[in-house]
C-alpha cells in the first residue's frame, strides 16, 4: 500500500512537471507560429505592410525617405537655374528649398490616397514573393546567384515628382527607391533560418500537445487537476507572450532608433507587426479559461455537481448532446472570435480538443446521474416550484400571524376586533335613526365603542 501511495506521488510529481515543459514548449511555439505566419505568407506580410502606411507617423518616415531619394537623384536647383533668367537665377537656391518642402506635402498627401497605398501594396506583394521564390531556392524566372531582395519603391518617387511638376524622365536611376530586404551574402543564413522556422512552427505545436497528452496519462487518479493545470498554463503562456512582445518592442526601439524622432514610427511598426503574435496570445489565454472552467465544471463543488444534474437528461442522450454541440462549434467558428478559428490546421485542433473535453463531461455526467432522465428531470422542477409556492405561502400567513400580534400588542385587539366596532357603531347608528337615542347618548356611545372603554368625564 506504501509502495502504490509513492508511486502514485512520483506520477503525479512527473505530471506536474510535463505540464510545465509543455508550457514551455507552447510558449516557444507562439513566437515561431507567428514568425512563420508574418513572414512566410505574401498576404499576411502585404496586410501588414498596409496597415503600416495607414499610420500618420509611418507616412511621415516614408514621406521622407522618398523626398531625400528624389532630390538627391534629381538636380532640382540646376534645372531652375537653367530655366531662369540670369538676373532671377540666385533664387533658384530658396526656390528648390520652397519645392522640396512642398514635395514633402504632397508626398504625405499622396501616401494617404489609396492609389498610393495600392501601389505600396502591390510593390510589397512583388518584393514579398521574390523574397519566398529566392529563400526556397529559386525558378526558371528568379536566380538565386549574387542577387539581393529588394523593395522596390520607385513608382512612388516618380508619383512625387508628378505632384510637384519636376520633370523626372530619363534621370531616375534604376536603384532609386530600393530597399534591400535580404543581401545576396545572408541568403545562405536566411534559407536555413527558414527551413528551420517552418518546422519549429508545426513541430513545436505537436511536441506541446504530446507532451500535456503524456502528463494527463500519468496523473492517474488526478487527470481532472491536471487539465485544470493544463488551463493554468496556457493562461500563464498567453500571458508571456503578451510580456516578452513587449519587452522585445521596447529594447528593439532601443536598438535601432537614432534620434528620438523616429521612435514613435518604430513602435507603431513593432505594434503593427506583432498584432498576429498579440492576437495569439489573447486566444491562448482564452482556450484556457475555457479548459479551467471545464475542469471545474467536472469537479465536486456543489455548484458543478448541480449543473452536471442539470444537463444529465441531454448528457445521457448522445445525439442529442452532440447535436447541441455541433450548434455551439458552428456559432463559434462561424463568429471565429480568434486566429486559431480562422485557419484550418488550428481548427482541427481546437475540434479534436472540444471534442475530447465534451466526451470526458459527458461520461462522468452520465456516470455520476445514471437515473436522470427528462421525466425525472420536469418532476423534480415542478416539485421545486410547488415547494417555492408553499414556502411563500406558509411565509405569508407567518407574516399575517405577526402583524397580529403587533396589533394586540398595540391595544387594538384581535384581528376580529376591528369587524365587531364597525357592527356595533352601525347598529348605534340604526337606533339614533328610529329616534330610540338622542345625540349625547349616541356620540357617548361612540367614544365609548372607539376609545374601548368608558368615556371620559369632561366636567
Amino acid at each position: 500500500m506504501a509502495e502504490d501511495a509513492a508511486t502514485e506521488v512520483r506520477f503525479r510529481k512527473a505530471s506536474i512537471a510535463l505540464v510545465v515543459l509543455g508550457s514551455i514548449v507552447l510558449f516557444l511555439s507562439g513566437f515561431a507560429v507567428w514568425a512563420s505566419r508574418q513572414f512566410l505568407l505574401t498576404e499576411d506580410w502585404v496586410e501588414t505592410s498596409s496597415e503600416l502606411l495607414e499610420e500618420e507617423v509611418i507616412q511621415e518616415q516614408v514621406s521622407a525617405f522618398l523626398v531625400d531619394e528624389l532630390f538627391s537623384a534629381v538636380d532640382v536647383k540646376g534645372q531652375l537655374e537653367k530655366a531662369l533668367p540670369p538676373v532671377a537665377q540666385p533664387l533658384a537656391g530658396p526656390a528648390a528649398g520652397g519645392i522640396r518642402e512642398l514635395a514633402g506635402r504632397a508626398s504625405l498627401k499622396a501616401l494617404q490616397s489609396p492609389k498610393v497605398q495600392g501601389l505600396w501594396a502591390d510593390a510589397n506583394r512583388v518584393a514579398h514573393e521574390k523574397l519566398i521564390v529566392v529563400i526556397e531556392g529559386g525558378n526558371e524566372t528568379v536566380s538565386t546567384e549574387g542577387g539581393d531582395v529588394t523593395l522596390d519603391l520607385k513608382m512612388l518617387i516618380e508619383n512625387v515628382a508628378d505632384n510637384v511638376g519636376i520633370d523626372v524622365s530619363g534621370k531616375l536611376p534604376e536603384e532609386i527607391g530600393t530597399i534591400e530586404v535580404v543581401k545576396s551574402d545572408e541568403l545562405a543564413a536566411a534559407q536555413d533560418a527558414v527551413d528551420l522556422l517552418k518546422k519549429l512552427a508545426y513541430v513545436l505545436v505537436l511536441v506541446a500537445l504530446a507532451i500535456y497528452a503524456l502528463a494527463i496519462f500519468l496523473a492517474r487518479g488526478r487527470r481532472r487537476e491536471a487539465v485544470r493545470a493544463i488551463g493554468f498554463g496556457w493562461i500563464v503562456v498567453g500571458i508571456a507572450i503578451l510580456v516578452g512582445r513587449d519587452f522585445a518592442g521596447n529594447a528593439l526601439t532601443e536598438q535601432l532608433a537614432s534620434t528620438a524622432a523616429v521612435e514613435p514610427a518604430i513602435d507603431k511598426t513593432w505594434s503593427i507587426g506583432t498584432s498576429l503574435l498579440a492576437a495569439s496570445a489573447a486566444a491562448v489565454i482564452g482556450y484556457g479559461v475555457v479548459v479551467v472552467l471545464g475542469a471545474v465544471l467536472a469537479g465536486p463543488t456543489a455548484i458543478a455537481t448541480a449543473i452536471r444534474r442539470f444537463l444529465a437528461p441531454l448528457m445521457a442522450a448522445p445525439l442529442a448532446a452532440y447535436g447541441v454541440l455541433f450548434v455551439i462549434v458552428l456559432l463559434v467558428f462561424l463568429i471565429a472570435p480568434t486566429e486559431g478559428t480562422q485557419r484550418l490546421a488550428p481548427s482541427l485542433v481546437l475540434l479534436v480538443l472540444m471534442l475530447a473535453g465534451f466526451e470526458a463531461l459527458r461520461r462522468k455526467t452520465v456516470s455520476d446521474f445514471p437515473g436522470e432522465s427528462w421525466e425525472g428531470f420536469g418532476e423534480r422542477w415542478r416539485e421545486r416550484a410547488s415547494g417555492v409556492g408553499s414556502g411563500i405561502s406558509e411565509r405569508a400567513r407567518g407574516l399575517s400571524a405577526k402583524a397580529g400580534e403587533m396589533r394586540r400588542g398595540r391595544g387594538e385587539g384581535s384581528p376580529g376586533a376591528g369587524d365587531e366596532r364597525i357592527a356595533q357603531l352601525e347598529r348605534l347608528q340604526e337606533l339614533h335613526g328610529s329616534g330610540l337615542l338622542t345625540d349625547e347618548e349616541l356620540a357617548s356611545e361612540k367614544a365609548r365603542i372607539l376609545g374601548n372603554g368608558e368615556p371620559k368625564d369632561d366636567g
